[in-house]
C-alpha cells in the first residue's frame, strides 16, 4: 500500500495545511462545511485505495493517497482544520450494499460531532425501502456515484427512491459528470433527464460537473434545487485535466452568491495538501463574499447548520 502523510499528532498539521485556519478565520468565519468529504467502513475504505493506487479504469492517472489514516485520526484532522461539518459519503458499486452502508454511515455521524447523517442507495427492488429508513433514521445527505455505480440515474428502479429525496427536501451529492473518466451514464444529459422528472430534487453536482462546467452551470441556473461542490476543481491536480474555463467565472460568482456553490474536497481521497482546495478558490478572485459564501454560509443555509 502506497504511503500518505505521516499522521502528525496532536494539535498539529500537515505540511501544505498550516494556513488553512488562517483562510477561514481571516474571512470571519466560525469555520469551514466540506460537504464531499469520503468516509467507508475500514476494509471496504483500503479496497478503495488499492484501486486508486493501481490507476484504475476510473480513475486513469497516478493518484497516491494523501490522508491515509484511520477513522479516528481523519476526524480529528478535520476539526484542527476547522472543518465544523462534513459529510460521510459512501456509495455502492453493486447491488446488496447500500443498506449495511447506511447503518455504518449513519452510526458514525451518532457518535461524531460534526458528521452531517448520511446515506447512499444503488438501483435495485428494496431501494426505496432502505432510503426511507435512513430518512427516518436521520439522513440528511445522500451520496450516489453514477460512474462508480455504472448505473442511468433515470434507472426506473430509482424513480421512488428520487421522490422520496425530493419530498423531503434532503439534497444528493451526485458524480454526475465525466470526469476523471467518462462512461456510458456519466454527463450532463442523463442527469438532465433526470431533473425532468424530478424537478423539485435537491442535488448538489460533485466537482462542478467537470469536465463539461458549462451545461452543469446551465441546470444549476434552470432549476431551483441543483448546486455545485468544489471538489477538486481550481487545484493544480485537476487543472492538468478539466482546467474551469475562465470565461465561466462571472457565471460561477453570481451561483456562489446565490447559495448554489458548496465547498467539497474529496477528503481523504486526494492527492495534495487540503489547502490546495481553499488557495484554488481564493486564486479565482471572486471575492471575500464569495469565499464566505462558498465555504460556509451556503452548506449552513442548505443543512440548517446555525
Amino acid at each position: 500500500m502506497t504511503a500518505g502523510a505521516a499522521f502528525p499528532g496532536p494539535d498539529r498539521l500537515t505540511d501544505g495545511d498550516a494556513g488553512v485556519r488562517a483562510f477561514w478565520r481571516g474571512l470571519g468565519l466560525p469555520g469551514l462545511a466540506d460537504v464531499h468529504v469520503h468516509f467507508l467502513p475500514p476494509r471496504l475504505l483500503r479496497r478503495v485505495w488499492a484501486y486508486f493506487d493501481a490507476a484504475g479504469p476510473l480513475v486513469g492517472t497516478e493518484w497516491p493517497i494523501r490522508y491515509r489514516w484511520g477513522d479516528a485520526e481523519r476526524v480529528a484532522y478535520l476539526g484542527r482544520l476547522g472543518v465544523r461539518a462534513f459529510s460521510a459519503l459512501a456509495y455502492p458499486h453493486r447491488p446488496g450494499m447500500a443498506a449495511a452502508l447506511n447503518r455504518w454511515t449513519l452510526d458514525l455521524a451518532h457518535r461524531t460531532p460534526g458528521c452531517l447523517p448520511s446515506a447512499t442507495f444503488f438501483p435495485e427492488p428494496e431501494a426505496a425501502g432502505y432510503v426511507a429508513e435512513a430518512l427516518a433514521a436521520g439522513a440528511r445527505v445522500f451520496k450516489v456515484h453514477v460512474q462508480v455505480g455504472g448505473f442511468p440515474p433515470t434507472d426506473p428502479t430509482l424513480d421512488a427512491v428520487w421522490g422520496l429525496l425530493a419530498d423531503a427536501g434532503v439534497p444528493a451529492v451526485v458524480h454526475a459528470g465525466h470526469a476523471p473518466v467518462g462512461t456510458a451514464h456519466t454527463g450532463p444529459e442523463p442527469f438532465a433527464a433526470l431533473l425532468a422528472r424530478h424537478p423539485a430534487l435537491r442535488a448538489v453536482v460533485a466537482h462542478l460537473g467537470a469536465p463539461d462546467y458549462r451545461a452543469f452551470l446551465d441546470l444549476a441556473e434552470a432549476y431551483d434545487g441543483v448546486r455545485l461542490d468544489t471538489t477538486m476543481a481550481f487545484t493544480p491536480f485537476f487543472d492538468r485535466f478539466v482546467p474551469f474555463p475562465a470565461d465561466q467565472r462571472p457565471r460561477l460568482r453570481d451561483l456562489g452568491l446565490a447559495g448554489k456553490v458548496l465547498l467539497g474536497s474529496d477528503f481523504p481521497n486526494i492527492p495534495y495538501p487540503y489547502a490546495d482546495q481553499l488557495t484554488g478558490l481564493a486564486r479565482l478572485d471572486l471575492g471575500d463574499d464569495w469565499l464566505r459564501a462558498v465555504c460556509w454560509h451556503n452548506a449552513a443555509g442548505l443543512f440548517n447548520l446555525g
